[in-house]
């Protein structure tokens, strides 16, 4: 397994201090950071495994699932990590556990090392999230984010969502011939609302600009402007 791991490192270029890759040559057009090592405390694991996903993605994705783990564990290092990586790596070796994906293997990695404390405080990031002044699309991928690795999803995802936008654009939703009921439809039609309505107040203000500046609108645009 060692000799495999050194054979991988190579090809992307060597191994630098720590054990950890330097330089790669898997793609010539743009660098990519790869993630710092991982010593097993658990509020640094989100991190870890977001900086590792982002690499296999843009460097490692015509790679097998065994090679792509193998790299990943060159950067576990130090700490209870090495005494966990030196069983997963015998566990692989002796063909004791087979992964299907990489996403797999982070989930185990995320299992062993979150201890709780990463969901808890994704939890509580998410339930202070709130629109305010955002427009929808903004609020949405903030809310995208806090929910990876909250351990919400269903109702209880949906009603936090509710809860963070803005009260107009909730009671519409709510109020509607038919409300939206997965978090992803309220995701869509929340942010298709947000948009019009932004769009019809740029509206308004251009069109009441214009009546300051000509000294009134015409009878037309009045009868616009009008509730």
């Amino acid at each position: 397994m060692q000799a495999q791991i050194q054979a991988l490192l190579a090809a992307q270029g060597g191994v630098g201090a720590g054990g950890a890759a330097t330089g790669s040559n898997m793609g010539p057009h743009m660098e990519v950071a790869k993630p710092a090592i991982f010593n097993g405390e658990a509020e640094r694991v989100g991190g870890f495994i977001t900086a590792c996903r982002l690499y296999i993605k843009m460097r490692l994705r015509g790679n097998t699932v065994e090679e792509q783990i193998q790299w990943v564990l060159t950067y576990v290092q130090g700490g209870s990590a090495d005494v966990w990586k030196e069983n997963v790596m015998e566990e692989l070796e002796a063909g004791e556990v087979e992964y299907e994906s990489v996403e797999e293997f982070f989930t185990i990695l995320r299992k062993e090392f979150g201890g709780g404390e990463e969901e808890s405080v994704k939890a509580a990031e998410l339930r202070k999230l709130e629109q305010e002044g955002k427009t929808m699309e903004e609020f949405v991928q903030e809310f995208k984010r806090a929910v990876r690795g909250s351990g919400y999803e269903g109702r209880p995802l949906v009603k936090e969502f509710k809860r963070g936008i803005n009260g107009g654009i909730r009671r519409k939703l709510m109020e509607a011939e038919n409300p939206p009921t997965s978090i992803e439809n309220w995701y869509r039609r929340a942010t298709a609302l947000d948009r019009n309505w932004r769009e019809s107040r740029r509206e308004e203000e251009r069109l009441r600009g214009k009546k300051e500046t000509t000294g009134g609108a015409p009878k037309q645009e009045q009868q616009q402007i009008l509730p």
